[in-house]
């Protein structure tokens, strides 16, 4: 367990960490994304629903 725990944090130097401004552009990013896929799908859904009432009347 100790060997293991040992490499671990060897490999850990090893990564390239992003910086504090990369950091932000990257959240920012998942952030714009999330948000336009959850818009996109809410007006599926509200298609989908105005679709299914007119049908069902």
């Amino acid at each position: 367990m100790f060997t293991f725990l040992k490499n671990v944090s060897r490999e850990m130097k090893k990564v390239s960490w992003p910086t504090g401004n990369e950091l932000m552009r990257y959240t920012v990013t998942v952030l714009v994304t999330v948000a336009f896929i959850a818009v996109f799908f809410g007006i599926v859904d509200f298609g989908i629903s105005q679709g299914l009432e007119l049908i069902t009347g």
